[in-house]
């Protein structure tokens, strides 16, 4: 397993590969984005910037939600998978907001996780973005990476996997390495071919040493 003092290292050269990792989420508010975020479960974040690109010209608010029959909401993100229950979500958190927060997305994460279809990764992901609130989103990159590495256990849960990440992490460096970690292996650590030939931290990565030794790896 990773050191505190190995895994600073890797933070650093993440930090020197991706100095402007940040969410690529396209966004003007904490409501879009909360919208963009539940729409990217199992989705990549081009296929859903290409789908609120006109959402958002037609949906201002969570009034405009609900003011078109489901069927309408659906057909506006057909092409999004899994889109029949995120437009019921969509719905039914927009009518919650409406209900009990006045209409505005609450900046805390108990009261976020109450919304239909945002769930902790989405919380977290709305705090640290659009509240600039110190948070760990673990997606399937962040999972990915520090389970290769070793920071993480491979039996590690999302929440182990979240906990382990904030308690090696300065607090101040949440925030920047969530979105790091998610650059990193989105562009270099891929799930089926990771870049591990000129990988800076191939003699700390567990999942590198592995592959050199299958033949995977031709340093």
């Amino acid at each position: 397993m990773l050191t505190i003092k190995q895994w600073l290292l890797c933070l650093d050269e993440m930090d020197r590969m991706f100095p402007d990792a940040h969410c690529e989420l396209v966004h003007d508010n904490p409501f879009e984005l909360t919208i963009a975020t539940l729409l990217s479960a199992q989705c990549t974040d081009v296929l859903v910037n290409k789908v609120t690109k006109n959402l958002f010209q037609k949906y201002k608010t969570p009034e405009d939600y609900l003011a078109v029959p489901l069927e309408e909401l659906e057909n506006d993100i057909r092409s999004i998978g899994l889109f029949r229950g995120k437009a019921k979500n969509i719905q039914k958190l927009s009518q919650r907001l409406l209900d009990v927060y006045g209409g505005e997305v609450p900046a805390n994460r108990e009261d976020l996780v109450t919304l239909p279809g945002v769930g902790r990764k989405t919380a977290n992901v709305v705090l640290s973005v659009a509240f600039g609130v110190p948070a760990m989103a673990v997606d399937t990159h962040v999972e990915r990476v520090t389970k290769r590495l070793g920071l993480c256990r491979w039996k590690d849960n999302v929440l182990q996997v979240e906990e382990t990440v904030m308690k090696k992490t300065p607090i101040e460096k949440w925030s920047k390495t969530h979105h790091q970690l998610i650059f990193f292996g989105r562009y270099h650590c891929k799930a089926q071919k990771p870049g591990c030939n000129e990988c800076p931290l191939f003699d700390l990565c567990r999942e590198g040493q592995k592959r050199m030794k299958k033949g995977l790896v031709t340093r």
